[in-house]
């Protein structure tokens, strides 16, 4: 749903969405028995060639995209001025990132340490489904997606 959802909204509009992971390939998301198809390993990203870089969370986001690879990316982005986000757990590596300061964050706070992780990386965790923050778009999960997705689209 973090995935399909907004890639459906956003290729609607006629947005071309490009998937990169920790591998090319297909990449099996655990959580829904789909597979995807990575164009892009994330150690090969040139962010130049894209108007904007969205994490999706669920099951093996931290394992598999919380990396240098995954940091280089996002903050090539956000040096750039161009869009970034996250969705559910992937919120995390944002903030591991150190994209997030002076930024308002939202993402899945099940644990309850969502806060106090942004806190850390110097950003104001926001207890709602979506927030937006200049370039930063970020979701609390599937829930979220529809807007989430929304909100990409209108602020490209």
């Amino acid at each position: 749903m973090e995935y399909n959802e907004p890639k459906r909204i956003l290729e609607a509009a006629g947005v071309q969405v490009i998937t990169a992971s920790s591998k090319v390939g297909r990449v099996f998301a655990a959580h829904t028995n789909e597979e995807v198809q990575s164009e892009f390993a994330l150690e090969n990203v040139n962010v130049d060639d894209f108007d904007g870089v969205f994490f999706i969370g669920g099951p093996g986001a931290l394992e598999h995209l919380d990396n240098k690879h995954s940091y280089r990316v996002l903050r090539d982005t956000m040096e750039k001025g161009k869009l970034y986000g996250s969705i559910c757990i992937s919120t995390r590596i944002l903030a591991h990132a150190g994209v997030l300061t002076g930024k308002k964050a939202t993402g899945w706070n099940g644990d309850g340490q969502l806060d106090e992780i942004i806190q850390h990386a110097q950003g104001f965790y926001v207890d709602t489904p979506m927030v937006t923050d200049g370039n930063l778009i970020t979701a609390t999960g599937p829930s979220a997606a529809s807007i989430w997705g929304a909100a990409i689209l209108e602020k490209l």
